[in-house]
Parts: structure tokens; sequence; C-alpha cells
């Protein structure tokens, strides 16, 4: 019932833009494993399937920067809550693009950046798989929260990249770089 491919396909593309909900995970070696849900319109396939990113914004650790700088791994994954059910996972190797690094001019316009908005994750795709998903419910969104987004504009400038600055550790204590202010008005 699984099927492997080596790019990220146009149908599965089309998938991709339909889910309002992935799953990133990440490992380095002797730290947890860290698994992320990620919502907002912040994931898109590039390159011809070859390449995909995402835009992260600043919440409650930077694990998974830390986890690409320590090792790259890195496994998204999209499910389907309709129908058809499937599930599908894009494997590969990520690097954080930073606002201060070169390529965030190239990837920055791809994205509706706004503030809160920490960094763009960039994968190299190396495979990808389907599998059916039947065992996972059927369920419909009914909104999108504006909790992260509310959080962002009532928080001052100096207080968002003060909190950046001090997120220089994963919470098992591997390094992480921090983002340069991003002026968002």
């Amino acid at each position: 019932m699984s099927e492997f491919f080596d790019h990220i396909t146009p149908a599965h593309a089309d998938f991709i833009a339909r889910q309002p909900v992935f799953f990133v995970a990440t490992a380095a070696p002797d730290a947890r494993i860290n698994l992320s849900p990620k919502g907002m319109d912040t994931f898109r396939v590039l390159g011809g399937g070859r390449e995909c990113a995402y835009l992260d914004y600043g919440g409650s650790g930077n694990e998974t920067h830390a986890h690409l700088a320590a090792d790259g791994r890195i496994c998204v994954m999209f499910c389907a809550f309709d129908q058809p059910a499937l599930i599908y996972r894009i494997y590969g190797r990520g690097s954080a693009v930073l606002p201060q690094d070169a390529g965030w001019a190239e990837l920055a316009p791809q994205f509706v950046i706004e503030r809160g908005v920490r960094q763009i994750f960039r994968i190299a795709v190396e495979s990808t798989q389907t599998s059916c998903g039947w065992a996972v419910p059927k369920m419909q969104v009914t909104e999108e929260r504006q909790t992260l987004r509310k959080y962002y504009v009532n928080d001052d400038s100096a207080t968002r990249l003060l909190k950046y600055q001090e997120r220089d550790r994963s919470i098992d204590g591997l390094p992480t770089t921090s983002p340069a202010f991003l002026p968002y008005d």
C-alpha cells in the first residue's frame, strides 16, 4: 500500500496545498526527538518537487533549528482528515535560512512575512512516501487559530528581539542561531 517517490509529484503538491496542518519531526544525537504540528499557510513546494520550505514563527522553542544544525535529517508528514484517506511523508535534509542569510532574499517572496516570523526551513527532498491513512479519523476544520498572530501584533519590537536572542540553545542545550530583527511595519 505504500509507494515511494524521489520527489514531490504535482499530484502530491496539490494534496499538500489542501492540508490545513502538517507535522515536522527532527532528531539529533543524544537529544530528544522533536515533533511539531504546523498550521497557517506556511508550506511551499519548490524546485520542481526536489525541495520544499516552510515558514517558521517564534514559539515555545527552536528545536528544529538546533536539530537540523546538528544532524540535518527531517521528516514532514501531511495526513488527510477528509476523503480520500492518505498519509504523505517527505524525507530530506533541512537547514534554517535566517533573515540575515543570503538565501533569505530568494525564499522570503514565496511567503507572507509578518510579525513573529523567525526563519524559513529549506528541505532538500530525498524521498517521499504515501500510505493509506485509513485509521486517521475524518475531521473538519472550523477556523484557523489567530492566537500566535495576535500575540506578535500586541508584542513590541524590543521584546520580540530579546526573546529571539535568549533562545540560543535548544531544550537539550544544542546551539541555535538567533535571527536578525525583521522590521514588519
